[in-house]
């Protein structure tokens, strides 16, 4: 393999090329275009930030420490404890100890926050159940492949 080639020349260069664009990835495209604008404007809504929302959501299906979350926000420790801090002033989330080491600290969302953003996020949810609910198990098969395979392949580039 050429120096070139590894660097993404020629070899890549053919293979964009002959790119062949299809509807359905075009709709996936599509989907996650709006999808990476939809935190921020749920955000807005909540008046909260993009990352205490990120935060809110994370911590409504795992609880996690100020160590873990500054990990998945790509910021620091102090960063993510202040994030928190935020959102505890608010009533969304609060720190407990961790159940299996009392010297640590977890950090779980409270009903209150769990509203704030289910409140949301509801109209969307609802109307995701029906589009679902109109699929034949068969159909919805080949859309639950179709998206996780295409999950995995968007997972690549984190």
């Amino acid at each position: 393999m050429t120096e070139n080639t590894m660097q993404g020349g020629p070899a890549h260069t053919a293979w964009v090329d002959s790119w062949q664009r299809s509807d359905t990835l075009d709709a996936l495209r599509s989907l996650l275009d709006t999808s990476a604008r939809a935190t921020p404007a749920l955000a807005r809504r909540a008046q909260l930030t993009h990352t205490e929302v990120a935060v809110l959501e994370h911590v409504m299906e795992h609880v996690a420490g100020p160590s873990e979350l500054a990990q998945r926000l790509g910021v620091t420790t102090a960063a993510a404890t202040g994030i928190v801090d935020r959102l505890v002033a608010r009533g969304h989330v609060e720190r407990q100890s961790h159940p299996s080491d009392g010297r640590r600290t977890i950090v779980a969302a409270t009903p209150s926050g769990r509203e704030e953003v289910l409140g949301h996020l509801m109209p969307m949810f609802m109307e995701l159940a029906q589009i679902d609910s109109r699929l034949t198990p068969d159909e919805r098969e080949v859309v639950l492949r179709f998206l996780r395979d295409a999950e995995r392949a968007v997972q690549r580039l984190l």
